[in-house]
């Protein structure tokens, strides 16, 4: 990718702007700039926004790389404080749609990164999402042709996996051998676990289902990239088929994780020789089983020639997983309590869940909507409360919902339809109320709840909710306020990070990933997002600030704020490729006007 190159003087420094979506490490700008934008860029026809950390009202300009100004416009004052309780300025300049590459200049306080204005800005990031998962496949080398510099060889075969005592039964003795191949790395470790996978491919699954013309044109450079099958489904494939096999054949429950003993070193995933086991069923993962297996195989049917029989064995699979759960509403994975009982004892990511409400809802939804038998949901109290909890692996509720919204089904096998229909909107309505007037403009910095473990996932998933509810209504406010989290996660924020490795001019170059921390390649795992602001400090790492949205740390030690995670990625990867599907869709409408 070509570097465009601007020098300017500013405070007595010389500064160096770089233009590009993907930046070298080299020349990676570390600095702390006053003007917080999306480092990508924006649509021509969109809301164009950035936040300057000034209280001084003044004028803005944006500039061509030659410091030619294109467009001049009025900074405004925010109506309330930031987090840290200062009031700044924002720039909008959504009246500018010229394609080109620019910068944001303040007299007061100086440049902005570079950005761009073009169709299909998002692009490069949004297949970058998605590319990561290959670059997380367990089982299998990573050859240069698809993975460039970040090539390696293949680790964890997971062909001769133990039985831990935990999972024994009476035909899988403890100690036997299983083969569990495949499969996605969880997030900066080397294990798999089902919970964990059930909302990531889900979310795969739903952005294909969703947007199926669009994600059809999306290519990745993958092994399975020249087949007639879309990327996005070949990679939820590799995952997929691990999955099936952490399923007892004998009675139909899903094993919850397979796992080394303790998290690994610091090295390559071929240099870990440690084994390998599936731990004790449980019904959060048998469910989370049911519904994604439910929804692969309502999508992958329509790919009868391409994968013969996979929509039927999936469908199976779920059918096997629901009546073992029914059978076992109430086993939960509790770690600390099956340690006290079996060696060796585990200690890695324990995922528990003492509450399956949400599971049930979600089996359930994917099951009538895959089957069209509304009896899945007869025991079910579909709407148990008044909450609609934007989707976690933990409260994965609102899964079923946007499945049952989205596939027609009646009101007639669902009553509670409308009503869940309503509340959807309302909770729209709810998070974006009020979101104008503060600091920087986005659903995200409402609120200081959202800054908790994987605050960019909950970004994202707010960005997905916020979709919902404009394919439900047709209203362009629910698309603008989805597009201005993006902004947030590329850069319109506290920390002044782009949180998407390599995507941006300040982005992550040292999060807590294994791969990444020991290749010996400066730069990391392309187009991973990390965790983002937590003032948690969980690690016991300290971060520079304390501010909810600016406690942030670029360190590979600290997990609590800058960890890698498949279940990160999924909404990510839906947001930025929704945007792209939906933002071509408001072009040909203009065009055909």
């Amino acid at each position: 990718m070509k570097k465009y190159l601007l020098i300017s003087f500013s405070k007595s420094l010389f500064v160096l702007l770089l233009i590009g979506s993907n930046v070298s490490a080299q020349q990676k700008d570390t600095a702390s700039r006053p003007i917080r934008l999306n480092q990508i860029g924006f649509y021509p026809g969109a809301v164009k926004r950035a936040i300057v950390l000034n209280d001084k009202e003044s004028v803005f300009f944006i500039q061509t790389i030659q410091k030619q100004t294109v467009f001049t416009g009025k900074l405004k004052i925010s109506l309330k404080p930031n987090f840290a309780g200062h009031i700044v300025e924002y720039a909008d300049f959504s009246a500018f749609g010229k394609p080109g590459k620019y910068i944001l200049y303040v007299p007061t306080v100086g440049y902005s990164y570079p950005f761009e204005v073009k169709a299909s800005v998002h692009k490069a990031v949004a297949d970058a999402a998605i590319k990561a998962y290959y670059f997380m496949r367990s089982g299998t080398t990573l050859p240069e042709k698809y993975a460039g510099k970040w090539h390696r060889a293949e680790g964890h075969p997971d062909t001769m996996v133990l039985i831990h005592p935990s999972a024994e039964n009476e035909g899988r003795k403890a100690g036997s051998l299983i083969s569990s191949p495949r499969g996605w790395y969880d997030a900066g470790d080397y294990n798999k676990y089902i919970v964990n996978s059930g909302i990531t491919t889900s979310t795969l699954l739903s952005l294909y289902e969703d947007f199926p013309a669009y994600m059809k044109t999306v290519r990745l450079n993958i092994p399975e990239s020249s087949n007639k099958v879309p990327d996005v489904l070949d990679e939820v494939l590799w995952n997929l088929r691990w999955m099936l096999t952490m399923q007892d054949p004998a009675d139909g429950g899903v094993y919850h994780k397979l796992t080394n003993a303790a998290f690994d070193k610091f090295e390559m995933p071929d240099k870990d020789k440690s084994p390998r086991y599936v731990v004790q069923k449980g019904t959060a993962a048998t469910l989370d089983f049911a519904a994604v297996m439910a929804q692969a195989s309502r999508i992958l049917r329509h790919y009868p020639k391409e994968l013969p029989g996979l929509a039927d064995s999936c469908l199976n699979a779920a059918k096997k997983a629901w009546d073992w759960a029914v059978k076992n509403p109430q086993v939960a994975y509790r770690q600390e309590e099956l340690n006290k009982k079996f060696e060796p004892k585990i200690t890695t990511g324990a995922y528990g869940d003492n509450n399956f409400t949400d599971e049930f809802i979600w089996a359930a939804s994917e099951l009538v909507a895959t089957t069209g038998n509304a009896d899945y949901l007869k025991n079910i109290n579909l709407v148990p409360d008044n909450r609609m909890p934007v989707p976690t692996w933990s409260q994965v509720r609102l899964l079923g919902y946007y499945t049952l919204i989205k596939n027609d089904i009646t009101e007639k096998a669902v009553p509670d339809l409308p009503e869940i229909k309503k509340r959807l909107i309302a909770t729209a309505d709810d998070m974006i109320s009020g979101v104008d007037s503060n600091a920087y403009q986005t659903v995200m910095t409402k609120s200081v709840r959202h800054f908790g473990w994987g605050s960019t996932s909950e970004a994202a998933n707010e960005g997905i909710l916020l979709i919902q509810a404009y394919k439900l209504t047709h209203n362009k406010k629910y698309l603008n306020y989805a597009l201005a989290n993006l902004d947030y996660l590329l850069g319109r924020n506290g920390t002044g990070y782009s949180f998407v490795t390599e995507y941006g001019t300040k982005t992550p170059m040292h999060p807590h990933h294994r791969p990444s921390a020991a290749d010996g390649i400066v730069d990391p795992v392309p187009g991973l997002l990390v965790g983002g602001s937590n003032p948690g400090m969980q690690d016991g790492i300290q971060v520079p600030s304390k501010i909810p949205d600016e406690a942030y740390v670029d360190d590979e030690r600290a997990y609590a704020a800058n960890e890698i995670a498949i279940n990160w990625n999924a909404p990510l990867a839906y947001l930025a490729n929704a945007m792209e599907a939906l933002q071509h869709e408001l072009d040909n409408q203009v065009s055909t006007k």
